[in-house]
């Protein structure tokens, strides 16, 4: 059968070319742009999941940038704090030369004083001038603001709190533990009596920080064994109290268990008065044991007592507890603060504080929330925030101020505002470094990892292979000539009909 008013064949060489040409463009288009899916009919599926993971990948490449900005500014702050901590041990140092009075003329001391001004000046000058992009780092910019201190809470730093939008964060302990301190109690019955006027009572006080042996005779009063023992309080770290009329107290002058108060008695001297040493409370330091008190007479290998760390929570966490200091430290809260005495010993709640705002927040995560930002606080290291409210702080050596070194006032208690200075400072600088090390490098680390694993999936899905598109390439430019030539061919059929009409 022949017709000529419809080529089918020619329809259908016309249809296959049309087919194999759109196949030919797409290879074409895929080796062009190296991509397997360039429009969203390519693959839906795959495009959704393509730009998913470039979504992943755009917020880990970011992530990435801002953890290396992040150790930028850590970096600079480690300078600043790198110099003060320079001065402050030159410090030290000035505080012990200047206290060998004997050996310095005035001027000598006045010098040293001019030393010691200086430093004061550099530290502030240094606080100050530490920044990033215009932002000061170590003048109290990136420290937390607290409002509704309680009055049982002497001394408190917040070293890290993750705030969630413009909630402020309540602080709250609960004492299970009360702090104690060391103590012992020596019953004398009244002023010291001995068996004959020649005997000695003869006993050595030792404590957390050194031990002293005293000596004395029949009818030394309690008020004088006290001294004694008081004037060597910073040798020892014990100090001493008249316990009513017929004792001695004897008892750790800091709080924690790794104070203690020992009596040892060398000679009892035949003392005839009093019933020996007794314990104190566990729970109440000024409460003593009344029960089985030890003899003086067997003493001779000493009576030790230790003290008791606070023990509790905070915000619901377990607290370390050291003295009357409670701490805690997690992802979320890294705060310490020391409570009073008479707070550290009452069981129960405390309200602390509460966090108002400020600290310095990184985004180390590509989901922007609370579970991936890190915060971390650089308190005010300026000379009038060094040091601490029971000893003083660091500006209180300044010329003029309590514990200059020219008067030789107190050179001992200036030298421990200087320790603790320099604790503060060195503490600041160790939480930087682990933020360095085990926050931004262990991130930086994963977030590198995650990039990679991210882009090699999105390039599974998304990248066209060369090898199959090329082999589709070939086989779709021979079909496309094969297709042109079958359409030819269609196209010339029909002219067989001439042939019909002779």
């Amino acid at each position: 059968m022949t017709r000529i008013n419809t080529n089918v064949s020619s329809l259908i060489a016309q249809n296959v070319l049309g087919r194999n040409n759109k196949n030919l463009g797409v290879a074409l288009e895929r080796l062009s742009t190296g991509l397997r899916i360039n429009r969203g009919k390519d693959d839906p599926a795959g495009l959704i999941a393509s730009e998913t993971l470039r979504s992943e990948k755009a917020g880990l490449s970011a992530a990435i940038g801002n953890a290396e900005r992040s150790e930028q500014v850590v970096n600079i702050a480690e300078g600043g704090l790198q110099e003060v901590s320079n001065l402050l041990t030159e410090l030290q140092g000035l505080i012990t030369t200047s206290a060998n009075s004997a050996g310095l003329s005035v001027e000598e001391k006045e010098a040293n004083q001019l030393q010691i001004d200086s430093i004061l000046q550099t530290i502030d000058r240094v606080s100050g001038a530490t920044e990033f992009q215009g932002t000061k780092l170590l003048n109290g910019n990136y420290d937390y603001q607290t409002s509704s201190v309680a009055s049982g809470v002497t001394d408190f730093e917040v070293r890290g709190a993750k705030l969630d939008g413009t909630n402020n964060l309540s602080v709250d302990a609960i004492v299970t533990l009360s702090a104690q301190q060391a103590g012992l109690y020596l019953s004398f019955g009244g002023a010291l009596d001995l068996g004959a006027a020649s005997d000695t009572f003869v006993f050595e006080v030792a404590g957390s920080l050194g031990s002293r042996e005293f000596q004395f005779s029949s009818g030394a009063t309690i008020a004088e064994i006290a001294a004694a023992v008081n004037s060597f309080s910073d040798v020892t770290g014990v100090t001493a109290s008249a316990g009513g009329t017929s004792g001695l107290k004897l008892k750790s002058s800091e709080f924690g268990s790794n104070e203690f108060v020992s009596v040892t008695v060398v000679d009892a001297g035949s003392i005839a008065a009093g019933d020996g040493i007794h314990a104190l409370s566990s729970t109440d330091y000024d409460v003593v044991r009344t029960a089985s008190p030890t003899a003086f007479s067997a003493a001779t290998n000493g009576v030790r007592d230790e003290g008791q760390d606070i023990t509790g929570t905070i915000n619901g966490l377990t607290a370390v507890g050291q003295g009357r200091t409670l701490s805690v430290n997690s992802d979320f809260l890294d705060v310490e603060f020391t409570l009073n005495t008479a707070t550290a010993q009452a069981l129960g709640t405390v309200a602390a504080f509460d966090i108002t705002g400020g600290g310095a927040d990184f985004q180390l995560a590509s989901d922007v929330n609370i579970a991936g930002k890190v915060s971390l606080g650089i308190g005010d290291l300026s000379a009038r925030k060094l040091g601490n409210s029971s000893d003083g702080f660091l500006d209180d050596l300044a010329s003029g101020k309590s514990f200059n070194v020219v008067d030789g006032n107190n050179l001992d208690t200036a030298q421990a505002i200087v320790s603790d200075a320099i604790n503060q400072v060195s503490s600041t600088r160790g939480r930087l470094g682990a933020f360095q090390k085990n926050v931004v490098g262990a991130t930086q680390r994963s977030l590198g990892t995650a990039l990679e694993n991210i882009t090699a999936a999105e390039s599974v899905i998304r990248d066209a292979d060369f090898a199959s598109e090329t082999a589709a390439l070939t086989r779709n430019q021979v079909l496309v000539q094969a297709s042109t030539n079958v359409l030819s061919l269609a196209n010339q059929s029909p002219q067989n009909v001439l042939g019909l009409l002779g």
